[in-house]
């Protein structure tokens, strides 16, 4: 079989990583470079298409550069993406109609409380599996439609498309001749049936999209295409893996079985719980979403707990408050105090995700006292990471009958020992740290390298899984419920205040 390794393109929401695998799953090559946040008014966030493009082509050569490869020598391209991110293109020249709606924006809040106030919530919920919420790309859909100059009209006669990030690598990569997405990055969407695997005709209605701008649908192991030589480096090489980072992470991570879960720490953090070929319906404000497909395999599920921010908090305390120089520093200043001192840091700088929901709802930071330092921000800021997690946990094990055992954990955030001695303590369970924490990349990479036989089976792929770090629990069952206790008191202080703020305070 031609080619000897598989690239893995992981476009994340502040920059794009490329990783290269040999076939024993080792890295031989990386690169990484952030690219531009736009943030054209309060609660908005875009992205320029064009430029992650340009800067994921810079980031692959560098790649191949740093592993002393030609493209040639590929045998596969995976690609993980930033999910709920929107993209609308012109199908014939391939330029965007305007910037990419990032996942954390909240413009379509109000949409979602009309549709919410039209009763349609149940309905949305069980045909997607999701709530109805700005973080998911429908709304953001019916937003570009109804604002961007006469593309409602363009979109009707099939000159427009519509995809999440992964479509629109693919789209370029291929010179546009594939149009697509996988079931993972579909059920993401709020307009994809996955219990039926289709677009559903009464949520596009309802939204007002045009069934002429959605990508087909594939599974997530599955030869899309192959590059286009001259977008890609003179090679042809096949496009054969596409899932979400989260649920790319949980293939990464071997998470294989029914019950098997996962932590990934970055911008914003998410829990996945693996819940087999079942789908379940939460009633805890978690998302039930499609984990994969393999080839003609039946697809698999998962529970999901979207937290918005995590590391984006400790990037505020750098960027926003310009207390830290690096996010490395705020390790040393959280083991320098002996607790929290009574601070919470309750991060909702876009709103809260699960198992809250509640797009009014804002950064918030309590107890503080006139012997507050910025080591106890810090410190809250790791422990906020924590608490949401514990949050999303508890619901997931109400919702599947299923007690978490252990919790397999990657992401950057992983580099830092307080964190994940913290998370091990108020979860209760031991923390798990693989040998390679960069997953979204490395289950990429294993669906591609599925699809075209670089690989032979997942049981292979699971018995490369090597733990590097295991953190164990050593905090008492009683100051475990009074740590929580008092994040859900800051919690709900947080809550509502976008909506409130003009209405008079009475005591």
């Amino acid at each position: 079989m031609a080619g000897e390794y598989v690239l893995a393109i992981d476009q994340g929401t502040t920059g794009t990583t490329v990783l290269i695998f040999d076939r024993e799953g080792r890295i031989v090559g990386r690169a990484y470079s952030e690219f531009t946040q736009h943030y054209p008014r309060p609660g908005w966030v875009e992205h320029d298409p064009n430029e992650i493009w340009d800067v994921s082509m810079r980031v692959v050569g560098e790649a191949l550069g740093d592993a002393k490869v030609s493209a040639r020598q590929l045998a596969a391209i995976g690609i993980t993406n930033q999910r709920e991110t929107t993209v609308m293109w012109d199908r014939r020249t391939g330029e965007p109609v305007a910037n990419a709606i990032v996942w954390q924006d909240r413009r379509t809040a109000g949409t979602c409380d009309r549709l919410k106030d039209e009763g349609l919530e149940e309905t949305f919920r069980q045909k997607t599996g999701l709530v109805i919420d700005a973080y998911f790309s429908g709304t953001k859909v019916k937003w570009f439609l109804d604002n961007v100059a006469g593309l409602r009209e363009r979109a009707g006669r099939g000159e427009i498309a519509f995809g999440t990030i992964d479509s629109w690598l693919v789209y370029r990569l291929t010179g546009g001749r594939a149009h697509i997405t996988d079931y993972s990055n579909a059920s993401r969407t709020l307009m994809y049936n996955i219990y039926d695997l289709r677009w559903d005709e009464e949520i596009l209605r309802i939204l007002g999209v045009p069934a002429e701008v959605l990508p087909e649908v594939k599974p997530s192991s599955h030869v899309y295409g192959e590059t286009d030589p001259g977008s890609f480096f003179q090679a042809s090489v096949p496009v054969a893996g596409i899932a979400g980072d989260q649920q790319a992470a949980l293939f990464g991570q071997a998470a294989y079985e029914r019950g098997l879960a996962k932590n990934t720490y970055g911008t914003g953090s998410f829990v996945l719980m693996n819940t087999g070929n079942e789908a379940v319906p939460s009633k805890e404000g978690l998302l039930t979403t499609i984990a994969w497909g393999i080839g003609e395999e039946p697809v698999e599920y998962a529970l999901e707990g979207a937290i918005f921010i995590t590391g984006a908090a400790v990037q505020w305390l750098r960027d926003g408050l310009g207390i830290i120089r690096s996010a490395a520093e705020t390790e040393a200043l959280a083991k320098s105090v002996r607790s929290n001192d009574g601070v919470y840091f309750v991060p909702a700088l876009v709103g809260l995700g699960a198992p809250h929901w509640d797009s009014y709802a804002r950064g918030t930071i309590v107890g503080i006292t006139r012997g507050t330092t910025k080591a106890h921000l810090a410190r809250a800021a790791l422990e906020s990471m924590c608490y949401q997690t514990l949050d999303v946990v508890r619901a997931m094990e109400r919702d599947s009958g299923i007690e978490l055992k252990e919790l397999r954990a990657d992401g950057g955030a992983v580099a830092n020992s307080f964190l994940m001695q913290f998370q091990s303590d108020i979860l209760g369970v031991p923390v798990e740290v693989p040998e390679i924490t960069e997953t979204t990349a490395l289950g990429s990479a294993y669906l591609a390298g599925l699809a075209t036989g670089f690989w032979e089976s997942r049981e292979e792929l699971d018995a490369r899984w090597r733990l590097s770090r295991r953190y164990e629990p050593a905090m008492e069952d009683a100051e475990r419920e009074r740590l929580h206790r008092m994040w859900l008191r800051a919690v709900e202080r947080s809550r509502g205040w976008e909506r409130e703020e003009d209405q008079e305070v009475t005591g």
